[in-house]
């Protein structure tokens, strides 16, 4: 499988931090002590120090996904982590040091967890967890074998799992109300990324699940506690074929600028570029926008949109490589270790792989990429990434070009709202050309972004306006903006 990280300024100096998740030994398999996970602070010269041991948060489970958000809107970024067993839930007690506080709130289940993502579902202010879980791993049932190799076993032999909601209950509690809510999907999936965004502009989150070997879910948020799969009915659940695929990851943007959220999944076959037609329906633009041909070998495990050259449209990022570590002796046209990829948008709808043009770089090396975390590690005004791969170093990649363009980070501080305004959507527009960014916690594979939205301008030296949409409800709007700089926005009482 593999593990995912998360960016966060979990110290509150404007630098974000890097906390990496290792998967460990699965329980009662091995006698020896697993890796702990990891948290590094960011120096602000180019350098990270392991703070693990001082900071109290180095689980060493099977560890999965991670997200942080601030759950208690006391002003610091808390940490969530899935494993297969427990998860952990690390309250920041803005000194440098968390507490585990899982069993105080509730939200330590024992299932095999992949990911997470913090969103405020009820928009009561307060931030609620999703749990994007697995299957049911069967130690009685592996390992499988193929020609006499061992290998890992396909999840169509394991039944799968529900995945959970937690409500906030604004005391440091949560509530289990996966069944209530109507996440209790009769249609078991075998989840691998999720991602909560508003994918039909009611105001209300609604939640993306990629499932492995069986169709994905789309969870429409009713406005009323609820939520109905209406994956099917948006085209959403299988790809143009009519295929479900062994789906990976996932992410969410608005690469045509049309001001709807697109989606893309990766996957082991395929990968998915699903355009928001605005009328609650997606069409499959993959092999349209070019997505399609130059992954038909790669297996596709975290996908993240950005902007990677600050020119005014998304970009997408792929970590590549397969789960099959024997594979190269059952199938001859693929590899374990595999290629990532950088597809540079043509602002027409569709994009070109441009990774070949960095020979001898990070793109030319092959790595069993895994889990993808991006933000603007170094403050430089462009946009990183931070690469989990499996059973391999991680990787951080500086951007070294992305700001010969012009660009604008927004912070945002809610008040009614959530304190990390998650979900709050910010758009600016620029000679008439605007562009849209949600705020969102958990993404891609197992992992999370920095939530400062960075928006590319090109070569416009002026904004003409920033918009902001605040879950409660409340809009600001500046008008006249400087370009190249770092700016906060509090939400109004």
């Amino acid at each position: 499988m593999g593990a995912g990280a998360v960016f966060f300024d979990y110290d509150n100096d404007g630098n974000i931090d890097v906390y990496v998740v290792n998967t460990g030994y699965m329980p009662g398999t091995s006698k020896e002590r697993s890796p702990s996970n990891a948290l590094y602070r960011n120096n602000n010269d180019g350098t990270f120090t392991d703070v693990t041991e001082i900071a109290g948060v180095g689980d060493t489970g099977f560890g999965m996904g991670t997200a942080a958000a601030d759950y208690d809107n006391d002003g610091d970024q808390d940490l969530y982590l899935v494993n297969f067993g427990p998860n952990i839930l690390y309250a920041n007690n803005n000194d440098g040091t968390f507490s585990d506080v899982t069993d105080q709130a509730g939200v330590g289940n024992n299932l095999w967890g992949i990911s997470c993502t913090f969103l405020d579902f009820d928009n009561d202010g307060d931030l609620d967890i999703a749990v994007i879980n697995y299957l049911e791993y069967d130690f009685s049932d592996v390992p499988s074998t193929y020609n006499g190799l061992i290998g890992y076993s396909t999840p169509r032999l394991f039944k799968g799992t529900a995945d959970i909601l937690y409500r906030n209950n604004n005391d440091g509690t949560f509530t289990d109300i996966t069944g209530e809510a109507g996440l209790s999907n009769p249609v078991e999936g075998k989840g691998m990324g999720g991602i909560a965004a508003d994918f039909d502009n009611d105001s209300f989150p609604d939640i993306y699940v990629t499932n492995d070997t069986c169709r994905d879910f789309l969870y429409h948020n009713n406005g009323d506690g609820t939520f109905t799969d209406v994956a099917l009915l948006a085209g959403a659940a299988y790809d143009e074929n009519g295929l479900a695929k062994s789906s990976m990851g996932v992410d969410c943007g608005d690469y045509n600028n049309d001001g709807w959220l697109d989606l893309f999944v990766v996957c082991t076959e395929i990968n998915t570029l699903y355009q928001n037609n605005g009328d609650g329906t997606f069409t499959d633009e993959t092999v349209a926008a070019g997505l399609g041909e130059p992954t038909h070998l790669l297996v596709g495990f975290s996908p993240s949109f950005l902007d990677y050259d600050n020119d005014g449209d998304l970009d997408i990022f792929i970590a590549n490589g397969h789960f099959q570590d024997i594979i190269e002796s059952l199938e001859v046209t693929k590899t374990y270790a595999q290629s990532d990829q950088l597809y540079q948008n043509n602002g027409n709808g569709t994009f070109t792989d441009i990774s070949s043009l960095f020979p001898d770089s990070y793109f030319s090396e092959r790595h069993v990429g895994r889990a993808t975390a991006t933000g603007d590690y170094d403050n430089d005004g462009d946009i990183d990434i931070f690469v989990v791969n499996s059973n391999q170093e991680a990787i951080l990649l500086r951007n070294e070009g992305g700001n010969h363009n012009n660009w604008i980070q927004i912070k945002l501080v809610g008040r009614q709202s959530n304190r990390d305004g998650i979900q709050a959507r910010v758009q600016i527009s620029c000679d008439g050309v605007k562009q849209m960014r949600e705020v969102k916690s958990g993404s891609c594979y197992a992992s999370g972004s920095d939530k400062r939205l960075l928006f590319g301008l090109g070569k416009k030296n002026r904004i003409d306006f920033v918009q902001v949409n605040w879950p409660s409800g409340i809009v600001q709007t500046l008008e006249n903006v400087e370009v190249n700089q770092f700016l906060t926005i509090t939400e109004s009482e």
